[in-house]
């Protein structure tokens, strides 16, 4: 398994961790807020970390080893945009893990979130620049 895999798939197993106790306090009624701010932490974050932490993680390491090969010099194709990919949509859930919180509680974190969105879309098309080519016909 490659080190950019096991990163993918250990950040996913630790945001679905975070997702899952997450999801018990929320679904049991327990304040929302972020001890010692104002902050609340809403249900769209504990979304994401579900669907870009877990699943999108999950998704893109298992497909950066699984999938056909691109050459045989470079059977994943560029090590370079599968790091970026990991970077872009690691650092964008983590902005927005900041940003969403401060926006719901009446802050001004429109800034952070559009830089977050823009992280995790640069991140997605790294993804698919780099996996496109390995999709083909034999």
């Amino acid at each position: 398994m490659p080190p950019i895999t096991r990163w993918f798939v250990r950040s996913a197993l630790l945001w679905f961790v975070l997702a899952l106790g997450t999801g018990v306090l929320l679904a049991g009624g327990v304040s929302a807020q972020v001890p010692g701010t104002d902050w609340i932490f809403p249900y769209p974050t504990y979304l994401h970390l579900l669907t870009v932490g877990w699943l999108t993680n999950l998704i893109f390491g298992v497909a950066f080893w699984m999938f056909p090969r691109y050459t045989a010099a470079h059977p994943r194709g560029s090590d370079a945009l599968g790091w970026l990919a990991y970077a872009g949509l690691n650092a964008g859930l983590l902005l927005r893990l900041v940003g969403e919180p401060i926006q719901m509680s009446g802050g001004r974190a429109g800034v952070l979130l559009l830089l977050s969105a823009g992280l995790q879309l640069l991140g997605g098309w790294a993804f698919v620049l780099n996996t496109w080519p390995r999709v083909k016909v034999k």
